[in-house]
């Protein structure tokens, strides 16, 4: 059985835009049209959020207690992949099929809707069903819409959720136990997370500034992004290889509920894993891009950890052009990694901020605006790091 696992290319949508193309653009350009100012999760108090702006698909054929922005914008990302994924699913039994996602929102706002019409009125509005909300939906929903019958979860470990999605769908492929996987994460703006996230003083009012001496605290953003995953090489590429996600590693240090360890040594251990998966020495990495919150903790354990085992690679948090989109954040950012492979002109995620150093921190390579590599990068690394100790990292490769 073939071990290597393809990431064929990715249906997103993101503050940067609403196809892929789009987002590829927008990324190395150095803007992000759904960046904005908007009080409209936190009333009176405008702060930056990453928006998505796409028209979403209808949710009406589904059960409703299905029915919520978050599947429909789950939906929407699958839309740009179903031509790819109607030929790959082709032939196969549904119970080959699986569905792993991320997600820490699910249908809260369609709660937070109906929980302010009932104090309004006293009456539960009708399209209201509790269910909206369990984590479980989006996986649920997906596997339904399609006709799986195989595996059906959803992962829900704040912000390393997606991330641990795409590992699932790994080792559900190198397992046996499915041929083709739907994997990825999905999270949208709610009054829940804005307003939660203010109270824990985490939040910045303005555009996050990730490693920044100025860095005040993260900006939320909302975004789909799901992969299929498969043995198959893609049958049709314009790009020279296919990619595989070549490693992964996975570490839980329960340091604390809502702060990283600061010695970094859980970060260390999911990298290192992941190292050792594919197989690579720390410098075959050609970018890295960083979990990057912006928040003073997260930045501190983070460059330390960067600085020992990736000294001089380029570097970049791409969390200002997409906000902190949470439970899709791991996916969206390996899609981001898949672009950096797939560039023809082979170009880094820029570091979007001040460009005032953190004298507190070891320095990274962050990357410049307009940054080409010298040559095409073979390798990425994408690190996610989560409330209670929860570390993810991913390696993406341009396979032969």
């Amino acid at each position: 059985m073939n071990s290597k696992v393809y990431l064929h290319p990715p249906g997103a949508l993101c503050a940067l835009g609403d196809t892929l193309p789009d987002i590829r653009e927008a990324l190395f350009s150095g803007v992000s049209p759904g960046m904005r100012m908007s009080d409209a999760y936190s009333p009176g108090k405008k702060l930056s959020l990453g928006m998505v702006d796409a028209r979403l698909p209808a949710t009406d054929f589904l059960p409703r207690e299905a029915r919520s922005r978050n599947n429909a914008l789950l939906l929407a990302a699958f839309a740009r992949i179903e031509a790819d994924y109607r030929r790959l699913a082709a032939g196969l039994p549904p119970a080959r099929i699986a569905v792993v996602l991320g997600t820490s929102t699910s249908g809260i706002a369609e709660s937070e809707e109906a929980v302010r019409v009932w104090q309004q009125t006293g009456v539960w509005q009708e399209k209201y069903h509790y269910l909206q909300q369990e984590l479980g939906s989006p996986a649920q929903a997906l596997a339904q819409t399609l006709g799986i019958a195989g595996a059906a979860y959803t992962v829900s470990t704040a912000c390393t959720s997606s991330a641990k999605a795409l590992i699932s769908g790994a080792r559900l492929l190198r397992a046996g136990l499915a041929d083709l996987v739907l994997a990825g994460g999905v999270d949208t703006l709610t009054r829940f997370t804005v307003v939660g996230f203010s109270a824990l003083e985490a939040v910045s009012s303005e555009r996050c500034l990730p490693f920044s001496q100025n860095r005040t605290g993260i900006n939320i953003g909302e975004a789909a992004a799901l992969f299929m995953m498969s043995r198959e090489k893609p049958a049709v590429s314009i790009h020279a290889a296919p990619i595989t996600l070549a490693g992964w590693g996975e570490s839980s240090d329960g340091y604390h509920i809502s702060a990283p360890d600061p010695s970094g040594a859980g970060a260390k251990l999911a990298i290192n894993a992941a190292l050792q998966r594919a197989n690579i020495a720390a410098d075959a990495i050609g970018y890295v891009n960083l979990h990057g919150t912006a928040t003073q903790q997260n930045d501190a354990m983070e460059s330390k950890v960067m600085a020992e085992i990736f000294p001089g690679v380029p570097m970049s948090s791409t969390k200002p052009f997409t906000g902190h989109t949470l439970g899709a954040a791991g996916a969206l950012e390996a899609a981001i990694c898949w672009l950096t492979l797939t560039d023809k002109a082979c170009r880094l995620p820029p570091q979007l901020w001040d460009n005032v150093p953190d004298a507190a921190l070891p320095p990274l390579h962050l990357v410049a605006p307009n940054t080409q590599s010298a040559q095409p990068v073979s390798h990425t690394l994408s690190t996610s790091f989560a409330f209670g100790g929860s570390n993810a990292a991913l390696i993406l490769k341009r396979a032969n």
